[in-house]
C-alpha cells in the first residue's frame, strides 16, 4: 500500500494527516513541536526524527505548513524531504502559496526524479474529518491521480486545474473573490441597518435569494461578529496578493473590480462591524 507522509499538523493539517491514517494508509509524521505528533499516539502512525528520515520512508509526502519558506526549509533543507527520499516519490503541497514557488520546487526534486503536485484545500479542519474538503490540484495527470486515493480519505471533491501551479491560481482567485465578497456584504449589511432594516432578517433573504454568497452567510452565523475573518486576515493578505502579483507578472489585467472589493475588505476588517 502507498506510504504517506504528513508534515503541518495544524488546525486543518491534523484532521486530513488523521483521515489518511484512518484509512489505513501506512502514514509517517514529522513535526517541529512534540506535542503535535504525540496527539497520534492513539493511531498507527509513526513518527520520523527528521524529514529526511519521514521522506525515506513515504511513496507519497503531504505538506500542509504555513507560507512559502516553510514548505522551501522542510523539502530543501539538508535533512529536508528530498534529501531522503526515493526516486519515483510524489511531493503533494497542499499550503496555499506562491506558484512561482512550487515550479522552483519542482525544479529541485526533478533533480531526485521526484514528482510535485501542487494541491492547496480549502474548507477548514472540520471538513477535513468530514471527507468533504476541496482539494484544488496542479501537475501532470500520473501523478495526481497517484495521489489521488490518498487525496479522497479527507476530501470531496478533488478537481484537478492543469499543470502544477493552477492549483494554486485556483485557490488564490477563489480565496480573491470570497475577499472581495466579504466587503461587498459588510456594505451590504451597514447599508441594510441605514435603511432601518433588520440585518437579520435580511441575510436570511440574502440566505434564500439569488444575491446570497457563502461571505454573507458566514457572517450572520457569526451573528455579524467579524473576529473571526480579522483572524484570517494575514492569510488573506497574503493570498490576496499573490494572485494580484501573478495578474501582474503575466502582465494580464487585474480584475480591478475584484481588486478594489479586495482592498475594502482587507481596510475595513481592522476594525470590527457596528453592532
Amino acid at each position: 500500500m502507498t506510504r504517506v507522509g504528513f508534515i503541518g499538523l495544524g488546525s486543518q493539517g491534523a484532521p486530513m494527516a488523521r483521515r489518511i491514517t484512518e484509512e489505513s494508509f501506512p502514514l509517517t509524521l514529522w513535526a517541529r513541536r512534540r506535542a503535535s505528533t504525540d496527539a497520534f499516539a492513539d493511531t498507527a502512525a509513526t513518527v520520523a526524527a527528521t524529514p529526511a528520515e519521514l521522506g525515506a520512508a513515504s511513496d507519497i509526502v503531504c505538506l500542509c505548513v504555513v507560507a512559502d519558506a516553510d514548505v522551501e526549509d522542510v523539502l530543501l533543507r539538508p535533512d529536508g524531504v528530498l534529501a531522503g527520499m526515493a526516486p519515483g516519490g510524489v511531493v503533494a503541497i497542499h499550503s496555499t502559496i506562491h506558484p512561482d514557488t512550487c515550479w522552483h520546487i519542482a525544479d529541485e526534486a526533478a533533480k531526485r526524479e521526484v514528482a510535485v503536485v501542487d494541491a492547496p484545500v480549502s474548507g477548514g479542519g472540520g471538513a477535513a474529518t468530514e471527507r468533504r474538503l476541496l482539494v484544488m490540484a496542479g501537475g501532470q495527470e500520473p501523478d495526481v491521480a497517484r495521489c489521488r486515493p490518498v487525496f479522497e480519505t479527507f476530501a470531496d471533491p478533488v478537481i484537478h486545474l492543469g499543470p502544477l501551479g493552477t492549483g494554486q491560481l485556483a485557490k488564490v482567485l477563489n480565496n480573491l473573490v470570497f475577499t472581495a465578497q466579504v466587503g461587498l456584504s459588510l456594505d451590504t449589511f451597514s447599508f441594510a441597518d441605514g435603511l432601518g432594516m433588520d440585518r437579520a432578517a435580511v441575510a436570511q433573504v440574502l440566505a434564500h435569494g439569488s444575491g446570497g454568497s457563502r461571505a454573507a452567510a458566514i457572517l450572520a452565523a457569526s451573528g455579524f461578529n467579524t473576529a473571526g475573518l480579522r483572524q484570517a486576515l494575514p492569510l488573506l493578505r497574503k493570498d490576496v496578493g499573490i494572485m494580484l502579483d501573478v495578474a501582474d507578472t503575466a502582465e494580464n489585467p487585474r480584475p480591478q473590480t475584484l481588486a478594489d472589493l479586495a482592498a475594502h475588505t482587507l481596510s475595513a476588517l481592522d476594525e470590527p462591524l457596528a453592532p
